[in-house]
């Protein structure tokens, strides 16, 4: 691929990818009738977050990502055979190929033998490798995908829309789950599955059986899951995904949106609560203490008086409510720290052991926390044998991709942050929220699939906010002279709605 800089006639500051295509011709002449994949560019965005309940629905959920990404590399590749738009790379793009790089390097490894853990058939992991291999590779493909879509094609506004609205669907299975615990069906897709396969793999049987809640309890509540498949997937998705739901449905919302994120918010606070889900609330509790700090440094004292007011209502409820003594249960009750902690030290280890590509793929662990002899059993399949890796993104990328792997993936992010760290528009307030929170879950949460999806549209939004805002600042000098250089900056900076 060749970024704009290096085709002739395009300028690598402002968004201007080219001609597109003619069924997205920006010209202002209506487009071509026609079906709905044919007048929306961005149908595969939007038919990936819009349709997320369905996708849960059918079993397919956890490949979703794969699926959507076949007709968005297509486009790409159109755009590049026909040279009808030069395919723009995000910055730090060369950190994320390294990645992919050693990712796909590890492959020489799966046949390998960690410490501390058993020995299995490599074909197995040659399975789970792949799967994992073309997930991050669809991830990338909608990273580029929707950083070259123009303006008219994928508003911004549209985008956290639609990221909102994945709050409004989990918020939604949240409540279900609360009401509903019990409550599970065999989706379609399970007729076409054999029995010994649904038998043998449980992510694949918890995907063609959804649950609302996942089989783990606590002072007798389950933990809400829908319309994801775990517990934890449920409260990662629902905290990247949140800061869009306030912009895109009360920044630049109508009026209606805005009482539905009110409304939403509200409802939000029991399952939030019920799910037990302690990386959860510290990952709020660190989002707010963000959102005061950029706030506080902005001088933007009316939305720091309303995002106040709403912590201590928040606050105000938990005491006066029952919440408060199930979250104080919840902290005392830690038994599965013992448990993350043997898996992150058996990471470590295998990264040691391996350090330049990793292993290539998760292993089962010898035994468990208490015992090497302690495994799984016929009357405990919980019980031992837990995956390495499985406990933390962080974990993963030290096993699976070695330490140049880990550096890369986490450089690339890690970039974005720094690189849009001035962007106070509420897109880049919460597009930089969303990747620090990558940072604070990667001790916790496994970022694979449809999470690495919200995390990667984040960034794809704070690199698409880059390239306007640059656009509006150069027209601007354009067309005032020196004394725009200096003086429409402000106004760009405080978030014109897109």
């Amino acid at each position: 691929m060749t970024t704009a800089l290096q085709r002739p006639g395009q300028n690598g500051r402002v968004h201007q990818p080219g001609a597109p295509l003619p069924d997205t011709a920006a010209s202002g002449l209506p487009r071509p009738r026609g079906s709905w994949f044919a007048r929306d560019p961005a149908w595969p965005i939007v038919a990936l977050l819009a349709g997320w309940p369905l996708w849960w629905m059918l079993g397919i959920g956890t490949y979703m990502t794969v699926l959507a990404a076949i007709p968005m590399a297509r486009r790409l590749y159109l755009w590049r055979a026909t040279r009808s738009r030069a395919i723009r790379v995000p910055p730090a793009f060369g950190l994320w190929l390294l990645f992919l790089l050693v990712m796909f390097a590890g492959i020489a490894t799966l046949s390998l033998t960690a410490p501390g853990t058993e020995a299995g058939p490599v074909s197995h992991r040659l399975v789970s490798w792949g799967l994992r291999a073309l997930s991050y590779v669809a991830v990338t493909v909608i990273l580029l995908f929707a950083g070259n879509l123009t303006e008219r094609e994928l508003p911004r506004r549209r985008l956290a829309f639609l990221l909102g609205l994945v709050v409004i669907y989990t918020v939604a299975g949240g409540l279900l789950g609360v009401l509903l615990p019990s409550f599970h069906f065999t989706s379609p897709l399970a007729a076409f599955v054999p029995a010994s396969i649904q038998a043998s793999d449980t992510t694949i049987a918890s995907m063609l059986h959804p649950s609302v809640t996942q089989h783990q309890t606590f002072e007798g509540f389950g933990r809400p899951a829908a319309p994801f498949t775990y517990s934890n997937g449920w409260g990662d998705n629902l905290a990247v995904l949140l800061p869009w739901l306030i912009v895109g449905w009360r920044v630049y919302g109508t009026r209606w949106q805005r009482r539905i994120m009110l409304v939403v918010l509200a409802a939000a606070l029991i399952p939030i609560v019920l799910s037990f889900d302690r990386g959860l609330w510290i990952g709020l509790a660190l989002a707010a203490c963000y959102m005061m700090a950029r706030l506080t440094t902005q001088a933007n004292m009316s939305r720091l008086v309303m995002f106040v007011g709403g912590l201590i209502v928040f606050a105000l409820v938990i005491v006066a409510t029952p919440l408060g003594s199930l979250i104080s249960a919840r902290i005392g009750h830690a038994t599965s720290n013992a448990g993350r902690a043997d898996g992150a030290a058996i990471a470590i280890q295998g990264a040691l052991a391996s350090p330049f590509l990793g292993f290539g793929d998760t292993r089962h662990e010898q035994g468990s926390s208490q015992s090497i002899a302690v495994g799984r059993t016929a009357n405990c399949s919980d019980c031992g044998d837990n995956d390495v890796g499985s406990h933390g993104q962080l974990w993963l990328l030290l096993f699976a991709n070695g330490i140049p792997g880990t550096i890369c993936y986490l450089g690339f992010f890690g970039y974005g942050v720094w690189r849009f760290r001035r962007d106070k528009t509420p897109y880049g307030l919460a597009g930089v929220l969303v990747l620090l929170l990558g940072f604070v879950f990667m001790f916790v949460y496994l970022t694979i699939g449809i999470t690495l999806s919200f995390t990667i549209l984040a960034y794809a939004m704070l690199w698409r906010n880059d390239m306007y805002r640059q656009d509006e600042l150069a027209a601007a000098a354009e067309t005032d002279g020196p004394a725009g250089r200096g003086g429409n900056g402000r106004g760009i900076a405080a978030g014109v709605p897109a």
